[in-house]
């Protein structure tokens, strides 16, 4: 029960540190919000998290397929050491730079909050590598087993951390915009630093290999 409960506040901090620096889907959150009020902004961000559990709900699937094909695996965990090199780099890189405006869904092409959230969520691809990769970190280092309740508890953990931020979004947005430059260079600093760990951890699961 104690590893049910650590798996689901990893997953859920893991969410809100993916979904947290300003975007596509939480500028959206707080755009509906000011636009058609608090209520609307909190179905959207609903809208988002169940996507978002659907997404991980098929992440988990492709790192079961991983865990049951060990060559397969081998070959992706060089491939990731590129890739969190690269990613590493690109979140420090883009720390320095001043924050651009987000692009929003023009307001009527899709009417219902909710649809709105599900569909913006859909179209952010890079939620199904990012679940996927934490999910097989996690069976590596023995905090998930692939089982119903871990299952349950890190597609549960995503949704609830992902709609935690569309919440704080919707609900703080105009007390945070203020601060909107500082709170991105921060974030992404964590992501650089995240992306790192991720790859001398690989890099050190290679070597012991």
């Amino acid at each position: 029960m104690t590893h049910l409960l650590f798996l689901f506040f990893a997953t859920f901090f893991a969410a809100i540190l993916a979904s947290a620096p300003p975007g596509l889907l939480n500028v959206n959150a707080a755009k509906t919000s000011v636009e058609k009020g608090k209520r609307e902004g909190v179905i959207f961000g609903f809208g988002i998290a169940v996507m978002v559990m659907l997404q991980a709900y098929l992440a988990v699937r492709i790192a079961k397929f991983l865990s049951r094909n060990p060559e397969v695996v081998e070959g992706l965990m060089k491939a990731a050491v590129f890739i969190f090199a690269v990613l590493s780099v690109f979140f420090f890189v883009k720390a320095f730079k001043k924050t651009r405006p987000t692009a929003t869904l023009e307001k009527g092409t899709i009417t219902n909050s909710f649809s709105k959230g599900m569909f913006l969520a859909m179209l952010n691809l890079l939620q199904i590598p990012f679940y996927s990769g934490l999910n097989s970190f996690f069976h590596a280092q023995r905090i998930m087993n692939f089982e119903v309740l871990d299952e349950v508890m890190f597609i549960v953990g995503a949704g609830l951390g992902t709609f935690f931020v569309m919440y704080s979004y919707v609900f703080y947005f105009n007390k945070l915009e203020t601060k909107t430059n500082r709170f991105s260079k921060n974030s992404n600093y964590i992501l650089s630093g995240l992306m790192l760990l991720l790859l001398i951890i690989t890099l050190a699961r290679i070597f012991y290999h």
